[in-house]
């Protein structure tokens, strides 16, 4: 097996980059961004081009999967011809899988072009499928348009998995509904606990957090879960349900951190390298990015910033109180 190339400081390989294309959404959901959010100016964007070659050098020094986020990652214009230029590290067997987060919205659009791409698996944000409901959160959002891309999604051959933000006094009447419509689709499901990120404006995350072994305990009332010995070295723990075979993740990291096994960093669509979701320190790419037609800069830059990844972030909501809030909003990070 080769030896990885990018190693942080707590002996945690780095093989996972998950990378923002834009901040633009056409959802503005309550937990993610502002109603009124002011967006970047194009111009400070990367190009698709500049996106290439980051996502490029990160696969030579040995990134074996890339999850494209947002944002919603296909409201960008040309976004197509991107994912088709990074199938081609699939197709020389640098890199593994090329996947992307997806609000499910333009999926009708794009399903069959991202197989074509190489895609074969895809996470869908969707935290209700009660339409009032799904329109009160997303602000924007529209059910039946999402339900379509799901469908248009299978129909491509996608593999989806649904990831549904937990969120007490909301969702909470719909967690056996979810896991019961997840399983008659074939589709794997993943909850989340709401994490403390951007300007929170009216929302009052501790009113809306609910810790996941409660929920966890909510399941087990009426469906047997069994624990899954599975590390994709990412943060969420699996089960398998006796009574329909699925498999449910639960990401925790409010009432459990995972960061030990965390093999992941987040790039920004202006090039920011965030080595910890839950840190707003990061290292700027940009610069040394345009800096040289070499990569060589870049590739020293990017060993700095692997080499300043923290052992694990300070999310927390004991005491009554939000610690470790961090300032930028879900969209800029991408998830």
């Amino acid at each position: 097996m080769e030896t990885p190339k990018l190693i942080d400081p707590f002996h945690r390989p780095v093989t996972y980059l998950r990378l923002s294309v834009t901040d633009r959404c056409d959802f503005r959901c309550t937990y993610c961004m502002a109603e009124n959010m002011t967006f970047l100016p194009k111009k400070d964007l990367l190009t698709l081009e500049e996106l290439d070659r980051l996502c490029s050098a990160f696969i030579g020094l040995g990134v074996r999967k890339l999850r494209i986020t947002g944002g919603e990652p296909l409201v960008r214009k040309g976004i197509m011809g991107f994912f088709d230029a990074m199938g081609r590290h699939l197709q020389t067997g640098d890199l593994d899988e090329l996947t992307l987060t997806t609000n499910g919205s333009q999926l009708h659009r794009f399903a069959d072009d991202l197989y074509a791409a190489g895609v074969r698996r895809i996470n869908i944000s969707l935290d209700t499928l009660d339409e009032d409901k799904f329109a009160k959160i997303t602000r924007w959002g529209r059910l039946p348009q999402v339900l379509r891309g799901i469908d248009a999604a299978q129909n491509a051959g996608l593999r989806v998995k649904i990831n549904a933000v937990a969120l007490k006094g909301f969702n909470d009447d719909e967690v056996f509904a979810l896991a019961d419509w997840c399983a008659q689709k074939d589709m794997d499901l993943t909850f989340i606990e709401v994490m403390p990120m951007g300007d929170m404006g009216t929302e009052n995350r501790l009113d809306q957090y609910w810790p996941l072994t409660q929920l966890r305990a909510h399941l087990e009332t009426r469906l047997t879960l069994t624990d899954l010995d599975e590390n994709t070295g990412g943060p969420a723990r699996y089960v398998r349900i006796a009574e329909t075979g699925q498999k449910i993740g639960f990401i925790t990291p409010m009432s459990h951190n995972f960061c030990e096994s965390c093999n992941r960093v987040r790039m920004s669509c202006t090039g920011q390298l965030y080595t910890c979701l839950g840190h707003d320190g990061m290292s700027d790419l940009r610069e040394p990015l345009r800096a040289s037609e070499s990569d060589a800069v870049l590739i020293d830059a990017i060993h700095a910033a692997i080499g300043r990844k923290p052992k694990g972030h300070d999310f927390d909501y004991s005491r009554q109180e939000i610690r470790g809030q961090t300032i930028r909003h879900m969209n800029h990070t991408g998830g």
